[in-house]
């Protein structure tokens, strides 16, 4: 029977690894995301997983590596500057075709920056990050709830796809209490058994799992196939929220903590009559261009808030493709765009 408890976004999202199977976890503390660390070392206790504070992100993310690559549901997470350190081995895991779920709960930049809410880090999560030809599956949960049941979800599509799945959160979604639902149960956990894993090659023919290709072609054959698979996840696994899209002259464009805020501007700017509709991208990648393609037909502009300097609205102008203006209204450095900001750009835009 499904049940209510109080947590933080960052316990929550541990809660949703726990649920959906993971068995280990490393990571090394960084604000806004350190209760998410510290979730985790209790449940791991429980449960009998693997908890290790690591010595570093680097270490944390190489860790990942060696117990995906055995087979596990592995997992990881940090903020910011730390998913920075982690990219190379990013792309050492996409290159391997390795599960695991890497988590970012974002706070200001660049550099050090500060530990407030921010979402500086779209690029990174949704364009790569590191070396190389890849792609992550990028969730964009915008409360406790979803980031307990996406991080659930996240497991699954990573084996799915043998793909790094990412959740972008953010330290105002890390940080606010708020009921969870809890749904699911271990019954719940639907794995396969990893056949490519290296778990020992007696009586069978040894695995083997690399990203060094020299022969001849060889690296670009690989290359071909994943472009294959990200090909197909693009078409499968594109997700979004819309509300009142069919009669709206503006369609507001905000994911994450923010999309909550710009939920209630639409609200107030449909009670003054002005027809405000809104998409939220729950997928960053793959994007939901489908969605915004039909949308774009039959609005006359998409307003994109976001914290950051403007990162999402080029996702938006290449899925509208030119068809209706896109305008930007954002917040950096750790500042939050509030109602009233929100809605004055949209009277500004009537």
């Amino acid at each position: 029977m499904a049940h209510k408890i109080l947590m933080c976004g960052n316990e929550a999202c541990g809660e949703g690894a726990i649920l959906a199977g993971c068995t280990f976890y490393a990571g090394y503390p960084i604000t806004p995301q350190n209760e998410l660390t510290a979730y985790i070392a209790k449940r791991m206790l429980e449960t009998g997983g693997v908890f290790i504070q690591a010595e570093s992100e680097l270490a944390a993310i190489n860790m990942v590596f060696g117990a995906s690559v055995a087979g596990a549901r592995a997992m990881t997470s940090s903020s910011s500057p730390g998913i920075s350190l982690k990219q190379e081995g990013i792309s050492y895991l996409a290159a391997c075709e390795l599960p695991c779920v890497i988590v970012n709960m974002q706070r200001g930049g660049p550099g050090l920056g500060n530990i407030a809410p921010s979402q500086a880090d779209y690029f990174q999560a949704v364009k790569g990050g590191g070396h190389g030809d890849y792609k992550l599956i990028v969730f964009a949960p915008s409360s406790a709830q979803e980031l307990l049941e996406f991080t659930y979800l996240a497991f699954e599509l990573a084996d799915k796809y043998r793909n790094p799945t990412f959740i972008l959160g953010d330290g105002l979604l890390g940080q606010m209490m708020e009921p969870v639902q809890i749904r699911y149960t271990n019954d719940d956990i639907r794995t396969t058994k990893k056949e490519w894993a290296l778990t020992g090659c007696k009586g069978r023919k040894p695995n083997v799992i690399k990203s060094l290709l020299l022969g001849e072609g060889e690296l670009e054959r690989h290359n071909q196939k994943l472009q294959e698979k990200y090909s197909s996840i693009k078409k499968i696994e594109q997700r979004a929220e819309a509300f009142y899209i069919k009669d709206s002259d503006i369609v507001v464009t905000a994911y994450g903590s923010v999309a909550r805020i710009a939920r209630s501007a639409m609200k107030k700017a449909r009670a003054k009559g002005i027809r405000v509709g809104m998409i939220r991208p729950i997928t960053l990648w793959p994007f939901p261009d489908r969605l915004f393609k039909e949308t774009a037909d039959r609005t006359e502009k998409f307003l994109v808030v976001e914290m950051s300097a403007g990162q999402m609205v080029e996702d938006v102008k290449l899925a509208v493709g030119g068809r209706t203006d896109v305008e930007f209204y954002g917040r950096m450095g750790g500042a939050i765009p509030t109602e009233e900001e929100i809605l004055e750009k949209i009277e500004s835009i009537i």
